[in-house]
């Protein structure tokens, strides 16, 4: 990347991007425009474990008020509807809280202004798109969809609609990683040569043994769109209320090709998403991809038409899932709460900040102004989708045993019918993406 592009795209877009800066980068038509006192009724979809963080933030946040919930296992909606009845107790506040198992119901709700969607990957795409079209606003989290074509879809229904859609890529909310970006676009460290991004491998085929489904888990709409697999609870990790015990794991469907993208969307739909921002192609991308393990390439590589490659491996003894770029006048590595530059005058001056990731870093509140303010947030569709399709061409190409190539332009392979069919997957009867 040549530092002339680099500096026109800092002065440009960085202040746009950051929630140093404004709130967003497009005004949307001026409907849905609340009052300063006027509050914003969420609703949340999916609300296992990740889905809880998020709740701890929103819930905290003035002029929000959450209302109601739905999910396909019966004790987290249980869960989520004390936690939010005793959390407005506390404040000497009473909310009726409603849940759902299914979320066509929520959205059917006059009253719900906006949703948080933390569901599987599978998901992703049917329910943001149903929500944008019932006139819901949408806080989704990453990977943004499953597919390149849902991706492409989401966009097109989120600006045909005029809604506002916000990704739940926090890094670009935290000041260690706006810090980092800034340093890189602002050519500090010369023209970008190398940039190495840590996340881990692909999805392996699904290889847990059947077990027997809990109590209240409807595992046909838990499935949805996706083609049938048995359960596991490592997919769907049980609690209980009484005596309370939570999920003791992650749910385990995102390492299984099946039904999620491996390390290489769970977490690279953070790190990719810093190298994408730090060099600019935000909406651009890749042209070219490798495989690990194709002849002489030892890692998944990317390479950039302006020459610049990225690389899929670790920079650190310690394997610090996070990013390097290494430019002509110096390096840099950021990862989430850490910062190591070649020079002191690279490093940040930042206090760090205690509590969970999710909550400690004002995403959520950058979501909410933009909800209210009718501006995109500073990850909007674009963005969300152009990450999420850097991470899923890397698995194609893992798929496929060979290199790829791309157009970001036009977002379509270059004279490639066998990786075209990697664009999207056959859903289970009755599915298909919504008409928008």
């Amino acid at each position: 990347m040549k530092q002339k592009e680099s500096n026109k795209f800092s002065r440009r877009s960085f202040v746009q991007t950051s929630l140093l800066g404004a709130a967003g980068l497009t005004i949307l038509p001026g409907f849905n425009v609340f009052k300063p006192n006027e509050n914003i009724n969420l609703g949340f979809i999916g609300v296992g474990r990740q889905a809880m963080f998020l709740l701890d933030g929103f819930i905290n946040i003035d002029g929000v008020k959450v209302l109601a919930s739905a999910d396909v296992y019966e004790v987290k909606n249980k869960r989520f509807k004390q936690r939010v009845t005793d959390h407005y107790n506390k404040k000497g506040t009473s909310v009726d809280v409603k849940t759902y198992e299914n979320y066509q119901d929520l959205l059917a709700r006059k009253d719900i202004d906006a949703v948080v969607i933390a569901v599987p990957d599978h998901w992703h795409a049917l329910i943001a798109i149903d929500a944008i079209k019932a006139g819901k606003d949408v806080y989704i989290e990453k990977p943004l969809t499953f597919t390149i074509l849902e991706g492409k879809a989401l966009r097109e229904a989120v600006r045909k609609h005029n809604r506002i859609l916000g990704v739940g890529s926090q890094q670009r909310s935290d000041p260690n990683f706006q810090h980092a970006v800034k340093l890189v676009q602002g050519g500090k460290l010369g023209e970008i040569e190398k940039v190495f991004v840590h996340v881990g491998g692909p999805p392996t085929p699904y290889n847990l043994p059947r077990e027997i489904l809990p109590e209240g888990l409807n595992w046909d709409l838990w499935l949805g769109p996706n083609p049938y697999v048995h359960y596991n609870p490592e997919l769907n990790p049980p609690i209980s209320i009484n005596p309370e015990v939570n999920e003791k794991i992650w749910g385990g469907w995102r390492w299984y090709k099946e039904m999620g993208g491996g390390f290489t969307t769970d977490w690279g739909a953070h790190m990719f998403d810093i190298a994408q921002w730090g060099l600019g192609m935000d909406k651009s991308g890749p042209i070219e991809i490798i495989p690990a393990g194709y002849k002489d390439h030892k890692f998944l590589t990317y390479k950039y038409k302006n020459g610049v490659v990225m690389t899929e491996e670790t920079f650190d003894k310690a394997k610090t899932k996070g990013v390097k770029f290494k430019g002509k006048d110096g390096w840099i590595e950021v990862s989430r709460g850490n910062f190591k530059a070649s020079k002191d005058s690279l490093k940040p001056n930042f206090k760090k900040e205690s509590g969970p990731y999710e909550t400690k870093i004002p995403h959520q509140i950058n979501f909410i102004e933009a909800v209210r303010n009718r501006k995109d947030p500073v990850v909007p569709v674009e963005i969300g989708h152009r990450s999420c399709t850097v991470c899923t061409l890397g698995n194609i190409s893992y798929d496929l045993g060979r290199p790829i190539k791309w157009n970001p332009l036009t977002e379509e392979f270059v004279d490639d019918l066998q990786a075209d069919l990697y664009m999207h997957r056959a859903y289970r009867k009755g599915y298909e993406l919504p008409s928008l």
